[in-house]
């Protein structure tokens, strides 16, 4: 949802609702890049949304405040004109953005509730049960983390580390921080395929789209099952993994290849990515690449990072 569907973070989004969040956030994904670094078993891409729940329950944001994030949240240009017009398809979406968010997003989107796979939090329930002395643990943690902006690495992955895995399990937080598992990474993949099956599908029927590296997993086990694998201004995790890659500004520009792929499969829209390669882009829309065989990604990794921050600059001018 974030990126193809949708500009901004969820979870970015909502910690600057909290006093110093923002700072406190880059330090928790720094955190979340040791663990991946290190393969931390577990771990998943996109768990920063679990190691957050402390510092929004503590500071008693609410379900409604998670959820009208979404009102301001810049809808990618062409996302709702291509869910309309794929008329015969079941659209789905797959995020690790909370539930309340994701919810509200799917609705301005044109994609059934249903259709959702989301992280599940429900915020209103933990917080009633943080006690006194919790507060206190969280407070100690984020006064830390306030001061860690310049420090190295072993500082942040040995205080983060006491914090997550001695001192939050003691307290009424631990349900919390154990029951909360963002959609990222290989649960990803299982949610695609639950919709695949509950539809009786194989993923070499299923067209995929992802952007980051929470959709790495899925996007490559599309790829290597035969279906298509779309990166949309894509980061360097996701793009190796596609079948196809996009960069532009504007969604709809998928539509060409989506009824490709409707027509005649992958064959198909191999011919018309690979004519319209030939053509080249038309500056920041239409930069579409095949991808299989093709042994320097860098160049398109470039365009990718790009038309991002094109697209990130607009919608900062819209907000």
């Amino acid at each position: 949802m974030e990126g193809p569907l949708s500009i901004h973070g969820n979870a970015r989004e909502v910690m600057k609702l909290l006093p110093s969040g923002e700072q406190v956030f880059e330090v928790i994904v720094r955190y979340e890049r040791l663990l991946a670094r290190e393969r931390r078993e577990g771990h998943e891409p996109g768990d920063a949304l679990a190691f957050i729940v402390p510092f929004l329950i503590h500071h008693g944001l609410s379900s409604d405040d998670i959820g009208d994030q979404a009102k301001n949240a810049t809808i990618v240009a062409g996302a709702r004109e291509l869910i309309a017009s794929l008329t015969g398809w079941h659209v789905f979406c797959i995020t690790t953005s909370y539930e309340q968010y994701a919810s509200r997003i799917m609705e301005r989107v044109g994609i059934a509730r249903a259709n959702l796979a989301s992280t599940a939090f429900p915020i209103d329930r933990y917080r009633r049960s943080l006690k006194k002395g919790d507060h206190q643990v969280v407070a100690e943690a984020e006064r830390d983390i306030l001061t860690m902006q310049d420090a190295d690495d072993e500082t942040v992955g040995s205080r983060l580390d006491r914090f997550y895995l001695r001192e939050l399990p003691l307290t009424g937080l631990g349900p919390a921080l154990q029951e909360v598992r963002p959609v990222g990474g290989t649960r990803k993949l299982a949610a695609l395929q639950r919709f695949a099956a509950a539809h009786g599908q194989s993923l070499d029927r299923a067209v995929a789209v992802g952007d980051s590296v929470t959709d790495a997993v899925m996007l490559h086990a599309v790829n290597t099952a035969g279906g298509l694998a779309v990166a949309y201004n894509a980061d360097e995790w996701s793009l190796p993994c596609a079948t196809v890659s996009l960069a532009s500004t504007h969604l709809t520009d998928l539509k060409a290849v989506l009824d490709a792929w409707q027509e005649g499969g992958r064959d198909r829209a191999e011919r018309v990515v690979s004519e319209k390669e030939t053509l080249g882009g038309a500056g920041d829309t239409e930069n579409l690449h095949w991808l299989p065989d093709r042994s320097d990604l860098q160049p398109l990794l470039d365009t990718h990072r790009r038309i991002r921050r094109v697209v990130l600059e607009q919608a900062g001018k819209l907000r």
